[in-house]
């Protein structure tokens, strides 16, 4: 097996080579089938040591509440209204008060007995599905770092995100789809940041969905020309007009990159309005996500989007549900954001399984931090890095699994503690990748999307 710890920033063809492939009819796509390949070809590992095969994560961003959703602390009930009975950490967001107890009774769900709010009953009913880690970490408390390093693994320095690593790892299973799609994604907090490729190739960047000016389509998605034929010419024209610029001026990763591009962009117009049309979706379906009624109805049709770009072969898609952060208004804000939130997830993991997706397909939900169980004003949750949950479903993990646990308080991770980077690294092993191996060479170093740290958690793996 290849080492994936290769720079691939110059292409090896001759400048003879490169004009032969540009001078015929389809020399873009030839060219852009080798760009892609290489990467893939570089970096794919055997496929039997792969669980999962995509990835869809669904971002809650703002940093939802766990000790409200799904980690029932009863000395935090006993106690409301009382201090915290040890310190708390020395660097914080906002100042908080005493101990605040939940708004919300906590049930347990299916056999595994997972305890899950009155607030999420949909997800609730496939509580055996997921696979909870009650002990997630991480270094940040502020939104922007906090978000980019869930996404990128740094909350310093512009790093790649997870979705354009697994890109550059993996590619598209679909030649006319990118590895990479993120729908509704936040511009404030890291912005494109939390899609960019950074320093990796450019064509291995997210591709967005939801931009003030295409609305949820991709902005000029459909041909201005309206000429296919047309369309076809003027692109292999500039195609050859780059290619040739190419090979006179030698290697450049961004030039490259915009020459696949205009390919791809022009394969995506015909297969991408196809894909994205969820009105050909049955009623069944429909009802599965609530898309046939509100609150559910946006972001449930975002969850079909999502399905149906998995399902045709795009690596990475990643959705976002915003805005979490409740400094105020918590019961008011949860039960609104809980009930536009709830049915969707639950039914795009459903609708996964019952398509037999959800096998070699890692769902992951969760948001840049949680809440503390500590009181900001009288009805707010200040951010909370300390001790949070997250949960998975499919792509190879322990269904109906509870991994990890916090202190009774839920303050502090006091069992299995899981960081960012070892989630990361767990992603990257389902996916069939050892997260130390792909690398990328820059600026006189390898890098990686877990730096120097991060350890596969081999307890939620089946």
């Amino acid at each position: 097996m290849k080492t994936l710890c290769q720079n691939r920033t110059s292409l090896p063809l001759t400048r003879r080579d490169m004009l032969k492939r540009a001078g015929t009819g389809f020399g873009a796509l030839a060219l852009h089938a080798l760009l892609a390949r290489e990467s893939v070809a570089a970096n794919t590992p055997p496929p039997s040591l792969a669980r999962a095969k995509r990835v869809i994560f669904l971002f809650m961003h703002g940093g939802p509440s766990t000790v409200d959703l799904f980690d029932p602390k009863p000395l935090l009930e006993r106690d409301a209204g009382k201090p915290l009975p040890f310190d708390g950490p020395r660097i914080v967001s906002h100042k908080t008060g005493n101990l605040l107890g939940s708004p919300w009774k906590f049930q347990r769900h299916g056999l595994s007995g997972a305890p899950i709010s009155e607030l999420l009953p949909h997800i609730g009913s496939i509580a055996d599905d997921l696979c909870f880690i009650r002990s997630m970490r991480c270094t940040n408390s502020r939104h922007g770092g906090a978000l980019l390093e869930l996404h990128t693994g740094s909350d310093t320095f512009t790093r790649p995100s997870m979705g354009s690593w697994i890109n550059y790892g993996l590619g598209s299973e679909n030649d006319n789809l990118p590895g990479f799609i993120t729908i509704n994604p936040s511009g404030s907090h890291g912005g494109a940041g939390a899609w960019s490729s950074a320093f990796l190739p450019a064509r291995f960047s997210g591709t967005r969905i939801g931009s003030d000016a295409g609305g949820m389509n991709i902005p000029f998605i459909r041909s201005p020309l309206g000429d296919e034929a047309r369309q076809r010419k003027e692109l292999e024209a500039l195609s050859a007009f780059n290619v040739d610029h190419l090979a006179a001026r030698g290697p450049d990763t961004e030039l490259e990159s915009r020459i696949a591009s205009y390919e791809l962009a022009f394969r995506m117009q015909r297969e991408v309005p196809g894909v994205q049309d969820i009105s050909n979706e049955s009623e069944h379906i429909r009802k599965l996500y609530g898309a046939d009624q509100e609150p559910t109805k946006s972001f449930a049709e975002q969850c079909m989007m999502a399905r149906r770009f998995s399902e045709a072969g795009v690596r990475f898609v990643q959705v976002t549900h915003r805005y979490w952060d409740s400094h105020g208004n918590l019961r008011k804000d949860h039960t609104r954001l809980s009930a536009e939130m709830d049915k969707p997830v639950a039914g795009l993991i459903s609708d996964l399984k019952q398509r037999g997706l959800l096998e070699d397909t890692l769902v992951l939900w969760g948001g840049e931090f949680g809440r503390t169980p500590t009181a900001q004003g009288n009805d707010g949750r200040d951010h909370h890095p300390h001790g949070f949950t997250m949960f998975l479903a499919g792509g190879g993990t322990k269904p109906g699994l509870q991994f990890g646990s916090t202190d009774d308080y839920g303050f502090y991770v006091r069992e299995n503690p899981v960081h960012f980077h070892d989630l990361h690294a767990t992603i990257l092993h389902l996916l069939g990748i050892d997260h130390k191996q792909l690398t990328y060479r820059y600026a006189g170093r390898d890098f990686r999307l877990t730096d120097v740290h991060g350890e596969v958690v081999k307890g939620i793996i089946s």
